[in-house]
């Protein structure tokens, strides 16, 4: 018989009464009542409800012992009365007489409790990640975030992928994120660096002739912290495939996600496959983002024609219109009969948002007719006012903000705002995962600040175009075939066909004015390896952190994640990072400079 348990705080019923038993676990919280001592006894799998009564020799032992001690009682299983049943607890209808008591650790005072699930500073929790991580709501997040893996993992198998492991130890990347260094003892002077991603080294897997591939793959990135990413360091679901064209990745992927969420989703309504396949341009100008919320029903419309007209007087928009501005427009249904402030609110709101503000239009039914009311509503005719109703699809009582800005401002503002009305007009079913794929990227974009064209997207990319004909095309009107998995405005993954021509990867490079020689020296191991007869592939990476969020319906990152950094990148558990010692740097052949303040 096991030494600390016959069974687990989670397995005891009534038709376990008269037992003799045996449980261990953590003091989860006490109840004195006089003459009798009650203690809720907690491990990894449940609660049990332990009893003593004040004439046992152990009744002052229990006593003092403090909340999240580990103890072993031993005791008989009895039925609770009628009026004392847990309904809540799967054990709710039985306790143990103890009969026997045993501090196995004593714990100190706590600096955060376990049991209540109050909120506490995160700095707190992060330190003492042990206790948060004993927290009912902690424990099964994280326990979800197994299931989930493990769950992927099984589907990738019976799907055909091989799991393989890719080095940890890598070259530093010139491209992408900030890399992590490790100093080689054996080479003075040289480092490795932990990889961004496997991307490199998952396409030579295919390069050597595997079909597919996959790895749970930890990715180290020296970069800032955001709610959904890690600083650090972040793990995906790696994923390469030979042969194939962007539909053979879709359709490999969408029934694995389709089942994930399903099993996980807590009977959330998942998107059918295939999902919805929505260009890139679309996306920007329907949702003034690439990374869409599918359950927000509003659409964003270019009105920018309507109000460069002659039957419309707003020439503030007119004059922004002419040095190249565009207009756009997002619906605000069922609005018309709001106060004043909710759209003087939203006006303010863009201009803190750094927009130059939102013009409005409400629509209100006299007779038969639809008219414009509102600030700004005089300067439309009513020809120009029942041509917007008809664009973008406006109904008794809504109402339109306009955005009049750069396009890029204007689509960031018009997406933000459109959100932000989803939102607080309860027009967001949480009750759904809606998943799209993003296509058809652009291959190259123009940078504004270093007044030159540079990459969009991924280098490593297929363009859409024979070969023959790149040379000679615009850059900025070159598609790639790259894609996102979007699920509920979240981005849960990229992804692309490569380009496995050589030829066409100096082409692609040089339009960023990149020479041969600069290809060959930074990208050489790949194009080396691209040279020896490389097959048509390509592949995806979904983030494990941003679905295990999804389904455990978290904002934060930190909340699914075992062990996470605070946002300044510091593991307050483990004290890292932290300075080594002076024989550490000389055989690393390191010497460290004090930072001039």
């Amino acid at each position: 018989m096991n030494k600390y348990r016959t069974h687990k705080c989670s397995e005891l019923t009534k038709g376990d009464t008269g037992k003799a038993v045996k449980l261990s676990g953590w003091i989860h919280r006490k109840r004195d009542h006089g003459n009798l001592l009650f203690f809720d006894l907690r491990d990894h799998y449940g609660l049990s409800q332990c009893v003593a009564e004040n004439s046992s020799t152990f009744f002052k032992k229990i006593e003092r012992a403090k909340p999240e001690s580990v103890v072993c009682v031993s005791g008989k299983v009895v039925k609770r009365s009628v009026d004392t049943i847990n309904k809540d607890l799967f054990t709710g209808e039985i306790e143990i007489a103890v009969s026997s008591f045993e501090v196995l650790s004593a714990a100190k005072d706590l600096p955060m409790p376990v049991f209540g699930e109050q909120d506490y500073p995160e700095e707190i929790r992060l330190k003492y990640r042990f206790i948060d991580l004993r927290r009912e709501e902690m424990h099964r997040n994280i326990v979800l975030r197994s299931k989930i893996i493990s769950f992927i993992r099984n589907k990738m198998i019976s799907s055909g992928f091989l799991e393989f492991q890719t080095p940890i130890l890598a070259a530093s990347s010139p491209e992408g994120a900030r890399d992590f260094l490790v100093p080689s003892r054996l080479h003075p002077g040289k480092f490795y660096a932990l990889p961004q991603a496997p991307q490199q080294f998952k396409q030579m897997v295919m390069i050597s002739g595997f079909d597919k591939y996959f790895q749970i793959a930890p990715c180290f990135r020296d970069e800032d912290s955001r709610a959904d990413r890690s600083p650090g360091e972040h793990y995906q679901l790696d994923i390469e495939m030979s042969f194939v064209e962007q539909e053979d990745i879709f359709k490999t992927l969408e029934p694995i996600f389709f089942e994930v969420f399903n099993e996980f989703g807590k009977n959330k309504i998942v998107s059918k496959t295939p999902f919805k396949r929505i260009k890139y341009k679309d996306s920007m100008l329907k949702y003034g983002t690439d990374k869409p919320d599918l359950r927000n029903p509003i659409e964003i419309f270019d009105v920018t024609e309507i109000i460069n007209r002659e039957d419309v007087k707003l020439d503030i928009f007119k004059k922004s219109i002419s040095k190249g501005a565009i207009v756009r427009a997002i619906p605000a249904p069922k609005t018309s009969s709001k106060p004043r402030n909710f759209f003087d609110g939203y006006n303010n709101w863009a201009k803190e948002m750094g927009a130059k503000g939102l013009g409005y239009i409400t629509l209100e039914k006299i007779g038969n007719n639809l008219l414009g009311k509102g600030p700004i509503a005089k300067f439309f005719s009513e020809r120009a006012i029942n041509d917007l109703i008809k664009v973008c699809n406006l109904k008794e009582n809504d109402s339109i903000f306009f955005s009049c800005d750069t396009k890029n401002n204007a689509e960031k503002i018009s997406g933000i705002a459109r959100q932000k009305l989803g939102h607080e007009l309860n027009l967001i079913d949480n009750n759904k995962f809606e998943f799209c794929w993003i296509i058809d990227f652009p291959m190259y974009q123009y940078d504004e600040k270093e007044k030159k064209i540079d990459f969009n997207h991924n280098p490593f990319s297929m363009p859409q175009i024979n070969p023959l004909n790149f040379e000679k095309s615009d850059p900025l009107s070159i598609l790639a075939y790259q894609y996102d998995l979007v699920c509920n405005g979240s981005e849960i993954s990229s992804g692309a066909i490569r380009n496995h021509l050589p030829e066409l990867m100096y082409k692609v490079f040089s339009k960023v004015g990149y020479s041969k020689e600069e290809v060959d020296k930074k990208f050489g191991g790949m194009i080396k390896a691209l040279s020896y007869g490389a097959p048509p592939h390509g592949g995806i990476a979904p983030g494990i952190d941003r679905i295990v969020m999804l389904l455990a319906n978290k904002e934060n990152i930190r909340e699914v994640t075992l062990f996470p950094m605070n946002q300044n990148a510091e593991d307050l558990l483990m004290g890292a990072p932290s300075k080594v010692n002076e024989t550490q740097l000389k055989e690393l052949n390191i010497k460290v400079l004090e930072k001039k303040k």
